[in-house]
C-alpha cells in the first residue's frame, strides 16, 4: 500500500509537556504519517477515548483541500500583488499624485511585499509559542486586509497608499499567508514540491487574469472603485480559503509555564554555509526578478500601449504557471541546485540578449514568457532548500523557510529602489530606439541581468556544497 493511502492513530493525554509534543511533531514529520506516537503525561492514563487518527499524508481530500485553500489566498494576494504595475502606471499619470516620485509611487508595492517577506521570521516565533492562535489570527487579518483596500480607496495623497495599500495590506498578507509556510510539511514530504509549485502557482494564474481585470476597472471606475470592488473579492474568496487552512497534526496545548521560548532554541541552521549560500542566492533573485515584474509594464507602454502593457504583465505572471509546477516537481525526481543553476542562468541571458534588443512586442513577449517563467518558477524550489537545511531536525523547517524570507524581503525593497533610480537616470537621457538598451532602460537591464547570473553562480556553490556534505 502507498503511504499516502495510510494515517496515523495518536494517543492524546489531557496535557502534553513541552518535549513531548515537539518530539512527536518531529517523529511525525519525518517519518511521513507512518509511524504511532504518543503523548503521555506524568501518571496518566490513555484509553480509547483519546485515540485520534491522522488524516493521511501526501494525499486525501483534507490534505488537496489545504493545497486548494493555499491556492486561492495565493491567488488573491500574491495575484493581486504581482500586478502592482498596473497600479503605478495608472498613480504615475493621475493628476491626484502627479507631485509624487516615481520611487515614492513604487515604494506602494515594494513596501507591501517586503513587509509579507520579512514578517515571516516574526510570526513564526510568535506561532511557535502560541499555536493555538493561529487560526483567529486568520480572521484578523482578513478584517485588517478589507478595511486596508477600503481605507486606501479615500486617499488623497502618495503617503495615504504607502501606509494602506502598502503597510497594512503588507501586515494583513503575510499573516493570511504565513500558514502555508508552517502547515505545508504537515501535509507533503514526498509529494512537497508538486503542491508547493500548484500552490504558488496562484500568484500566476492571478498574474495573467488580474491585470486586464484591473486595467479595464481602473478605466472605467478609478482607482476609488477598483479598490473596493478588491476588498469585496478578497473578503469572500480568502475567507473560504481560511476554512480549508487546517493542521494536520493536533494543535499543542500548553499550561502556564510550559510555552516554548518564543526565540527557538539550538537554531543549527544558522551555522550552516548552506543556509547562507542559500540566502544570497534568495537575495540576487529577488532584486533582479522584483526589478523585472515592477518595469516590464512600464517598459511596453513606452514602445506601445496601456493594453501592450497588461499582456506582457499577463504574460510574464502566468508563465510561471506552468513552471512552478513543473519545476516543483522536478525539485521531487532531481537535485535542487542544478535547476537553480540554469533557470537562473538562462533568466540572465534572456535580460541581456532579449530584452536589451527589444524594439518590438514580438521579442518583449518572448523574454516575458522565458525570464517569467524561469525565474517564477525558481520560486516552487524554496520548500526543498529549506528542507535540506533542516536535514535531521525537520521540525525547524518551517522556522528555516521564514527565516529566508527575510532576506527576500530586504531585497524586494533594495532591488526595486535601485532600478528606480537607475530608471529615472536613464530617462533623463534616453537613447535612440534603435539602440541596445533603448529608451533609458540600459542600466535598469544590465542590474536586473547582472543579479540574475549571479544567483546562477552562487548557486553552483550550493551544489558543491551539497555534493560536499553528501559525500
Amino acid at each position: 500500500m502507498d503511504h499516502a493511502d495510510k494515517t496515523d492513530t495518536i494517543e492524546l493525554a489531557p496535557v502534553a509537556s513541552v518535549g513531548q509534543e515537539e518530539a512527536q511533531r518531529s517523529r511525525s514529520s519525518s517519518r511521513q504519517g507512518l509511524t504511532q506516537s504518543r503523548l503521555d503525561n506524568a501518571g496518566g492514563e490513555t484509553g480509547p477515548e483519546n485515540v485520534q487518527e491522522l488524516a493521511p499524508i501526501d494525499g486525501g481530500w483534507p490534505a488537496w483541500r489545504f493545497v486548494a485553500a493555499g491556492f486561492m489566498v495565493e491567488l488573491m494576494i500574491w495575484g493581486f500583488q504581482t500586478c502592482y504595475g498596473i497600479f503605478q502606471e495608472y498613480y504615475t499619470s493621475n493628476p491626484l499624485f502627479k507631485d509624487a516620485s516615481g520611487v515614492t509611487i513604487a515604494a506602494v508595492g515594494t513596501l507591501s511585499v517586503a513587509i509579507q517577506f520579512g514578517e515571516t521570521v516574526l510570526l513564526s516565533f510568535f506561532f511557535g509559542r502560541y499555536p493555538d492562535l493561529l487560526q483567529p489570527s486568520l480572521w484578523a487579518a482578513l478584517a485588517l486586509c478589507v478595511c486596508s483596500l477600503l481605507l486606501a480607496s479615500f486617499a488623497t495623497h502618495i503617503w495615504q497608499l504607502i501606509m494602506l495599500q502598502g503597510l497594512a495590506f503588507g501586515i494583513s498578507g503575510g499573516f493570511l499567508y504565513y500558514p502555508v509556510l508552517i502547515l505545508l510539511p504537515q501535509w507533503f514530504v514526498r509529494r512537497r514540491g508538486l503542491a508547493t509549485g500548484i500552490i504558488f502557482a496562484g500568484s500566476g494564474l492571478g498574474g495573467f487574469v488580474f491585470p486586464f481585470l484591473i486595467q479595464t476597472l481602473l478605466e472605467r471606475c478609478g482607482f476609488r472603485w477598483t479598490l473596493r470592488i478588491w476588498a469585496l473579492a478578497v473578503l469572500v474568496t480568502v475567507g473560504i480559503a481560511i476554512l480549508g487552512m487546517k493542521p494536520r497534526l493536533p494543535v499543542p496545548k500548553y499550561q502556564g509555564g510550559q510555552r516554548p521560548r518564543f526565540i527557538p532554541p539550538q537554531m543549527h541552521f544558522l551555522k550552516s554555509s548552506l543556509f547562507w549560500l542559500l540566502s544570497v542566492c534568495t537575495v540576487m533573485h529577488t532584486m533582479s526578478y522584483y526589478s523585472v515584474s515592477l518595469y516590464i509594464a512600464t517598459f511596453a507602454r513606452v514602445i506601445s500601449s496601456p493594453f501592450s502593457a497588461s499582456i506582457v504583465l499577463a504574460l510574464f505572471n502566468s508563465s510561471g504557471v506552468v513552471f512552478q509546477v513543473v519545476m516543483g516537481h522536478m525539485c521531487d525526481r532531481f537535485p535542487y541546485a542544478w535547476i537553480m543553476v540554469a533557470s537562473t542562468l538562462v533568466s540572465g541571458l534572456s535580460v541581456f540578449l532579449l530584452w536589451g534588443f527589444a524594439h518590438t512586442l514580438g521579442v518583449l513577449f518572448a523574454f516575458a514568457i522565458i525570464y517569467g517563467g524561469l525565474m517564477g518558477g525558481y520560486l516552487a524550489i524554496g520548500p526543498t532548500s529549506v528542507c535540506d537545511c533542516a536535514g535531521r531536525k525537520p521540525e525547524q523547517a518551517s522556522v528555516i523557510w521564514a527565516c529566508s524570507y527575510v532576506p527576500r524581503g530586504i531585497a524586494v525593497v533594495i532591488g526595486p529602489l535601485i532600478s528606480g533610480i537607475l530608471y529615472d537616470a536613464g530617462k533623463a537621457s534616453p537613447g535612440p530606439g534603435t539602440q541596445y538598451g533603448a529608451y533609458g532602460f540600459k542600466t535598469l537591464e544590465v542590474f536586473a541581468g547582472s543579479c540574475a547570473v549571479a544567483a546562477s553562480l552562487v548557486s553552483v556553490l550550493v551544489a558543491v556544497t551539497r555534493h560536499r556534505a553528501q559525500a
